[in-house]
């Protein structure tokens, strides 16, 4: 996409433009989340998330619209700024789960992402430019020719489309304030009584203690959940861009159909170990066991994802006249260059496999770690909300560095591990840093602190 505005003038410098796109749309997520969730508070979730729907599936067909880098920029920032609300689902699914589902709902959420991520990047490779990919059925269609990206965007705003019909007539609000009762003089005075309430509200001022809640398991958790998503957020964006980049460069040579297939098959596992799979692995090795599993089996995907060039180069040898990889399905499977594509196919496809299942026992392990270290469910939503910001803010950092690091080292041919395999080094190394960090984590963080009941006094 980026490709095709004028503002680009050497094909090497696309990295950094594109990177410059996402990160407009997590600064803009980030800065009105906190915002969102005050709102929230005021109006009901019902009113906030309604609002961020509408919001984000105008901006989303608007940025299939655009014609220029600036347009892209502006559409893509407002739709950050509605996207925002997020963190109003995470209030939501606290409000209407109890002690016996919240670990399950929770684990929902990741589930959702990983879904979102994957069928969006399918959707966006497979469908760009259609008038070009597919001119039997689109050829004659004019507009889109003139905005080669508006079939993805309309098709992706479906699900926001759904989202908005099912919040207008099925959601109902799930933020209940109790009244704040009267304090008795009694309990003034210090003496209870049989009126005197178990629990009482708690004012802004003793629910206002971010600092209290930073303890050194806190900190750490934290700390893991930020490296994680740096990574992660990196592997994202720089994946489309390694796949696309020819051989010669330290990438795949495919077309935006191969990225979209590849991306598409890799997740078609995401529901069953989400849904199935990890409620399993959950009970039987624990919380904190599965996020350490996840973590290591990350660390030597992404030290081994680049290495799948030089199989790419070595196919691309193979064919006569320069043939692009993601032509070779016409080829024989039999010739030696078809035996070494089919390879290389499914060399990528069990990495990025490996990738989803650690991906998936990582992230939804420190969901559920970050709820359970929350001392109390007054200070729960405080806990979730500052793994949002840190989250969001990699997602800021990430698209960026990981574009600038990659444009740099294709322009600079050096030695091992700064030439193209750069960003995926950093990649795991962040990831063996966050791994190291959650084998120092308590097995107290298996448990659901807030939701404890405290024990008697004897």
């Amino acid at each position: 996409m980026v490709e095709g505005f004028d503002i680009v003038k050497n094909p090497e410098d696309v990295p950094f433009y594109a990177g410059l796109l996402l990160t407009s749309y997590s600064l803009c997520q980030a800065i009105p989340s906190m915002y969102w969730g005050v709102l929230s508070d005021r109006i009901g979730r019902r009113p906030a998330l309604l609002i961020g729907l509408a919001g984000d599936l105008a901006t989303f067909v608007l940025f299939g619209l655009s014609k220029s880098f600036t347009w892209a920029i502006v559409t893509r920032s407002l739709n950050g700024v509605f996207a925002g609300n997020s963190a109003v689902v995470k209030s939501v699914v606290a409000e209407i789960s109890d002690d016996s589902n919240r670990p399950r709902m929770t684990a929902l959420l990741p589930l959702m992402w990983n879904i979102g991520v994957v069928a969006g990047s399918a959707v966006g490779g497979l469908l760009a430019d259609p008038a070009n990919q597919y001119p039997s059925i689109f050829g004659r269609c004019e507009i889109f020719r003139t905005f080669p990206y508006l079939l993805p965007c309309l098709v992706g705003s479906l699900t926001t489309a759904m989202g908005l019909f099912v919040g207008l007539f099925k959601l109902k609000e799930t933020l209940v304030i109790p009244p704040v009762a009267a304090v008795p003089e009694a309990q003034e005075n210090g003496a209870a009584t049989e009126s005197t309430p178990l629990v009482v509200q708690q004012s802004p001022e003793q629910q206002q203690s971010m600092l209290a809640l930073l303890t050194p398991t806190c900190r750490r958790v934290l700390t893991i959940n930020i490296l994680m998503c740096l990574a992660i957020s990196m592997y994202y964006h720089i994946y489309s861009m390694f796949a696309a980049s020819p051989p010669r460069d330290g990438g795949l040579g495919f077309n935006t159909q191969g990225i979209g297939i590849s991306l598409a098959i890799s997740g078609l596992v995401v529901i069953y170990l989400q849904l199935v799979a990890y409620p399993k692995l959950v009970q039987k090795y624990g919380t904190l066991r599965c996020c350490q599993i996840g973590l290591l089996g990350m660390v030597p995907v992404f030290f081994a994802i680049p290495f799948l060039s030089l199989l790419s180069a070595r196919v691309e040898q193979l064919v006569a006249n320069r043939v692009p990889v993601d032509l070779l399905v016409s080829q024989s499977w039999m010739s030696p260059a078809g035996l070494e594509y089919g390879m290389l196919w499914f060399l990528l496809l069990a990495l990025l496999l490996a990738r989803m299942v650690g991906d998936i026992l990582a992230f939804t392990s420190i969901n559920l770690i970050v709820s359970n270290i929350a001392p109390t469910k007054t200070t729960l939503g405080a806990m979730n909300g500052m793994q949002q910001f840190s989250s969001t803010c990699t997602r800021i950092i990430g698209p960026m560095l990981s574009g600038t690091l990659w444009g740099w080292s294709i322009k600079h041919k050096m030695v091992y591990p700064f030439n193209s395999h750069l960003v995926w080094v950093i990649c795991g190394v962040l990831i063996a840093v966050s791994w190291k960090m959650a084998m120092a984590l308590p097995s107290s963080v298996n448990v659901f602190a807030s939701g404890q009941l405290p024990r008697r006094r004897q």
